[in-house]
């Protein structure tokens, strides 16, 4: 399966809804290696590294979010950074 990578921004009702505890939980259950953070314009930030199809499903799962959450936009890019070692929740930046 091919590798990608793609850093995300996800914007709408996505802090205080546990959607980092949640978007760790779902990467982490697809394999995938990054990281995830609240900034504090309101946004959440996040790397997903895998292969391509667990990287299009994560991304999927995001448009959507946790119970609470309301997601209203998704700006997605391709990134040159590739994380190993799993997938962590960083500090708000």
């Amino acid at each position: 399966m091919p590798e990608t990578a793609i850093h995300v921004f996800i914007e709408g009702r996505v802090q205080g809804v546990w959607f980092r505890g949640w978007t760790e939980k779902q990467a982490t259950r697809l394999g995938l290696s990054g990281w995830v953070r609240n900034l504090r314009d309101g946004r959440v930030e996040a790397i997903f590294s895998g292969g391509s199809n667990n990287v299009e499903t994560m991304l999927a799962l995001c448009r959507k979010g946790p119970p609470m959450a309301r997601v209203d936009n998704i700006v997605k890019s391709v990134t040159d950074v590739i994380p190993s070692g799993g997938f962590e929740t960083r500090p708000t930046v």
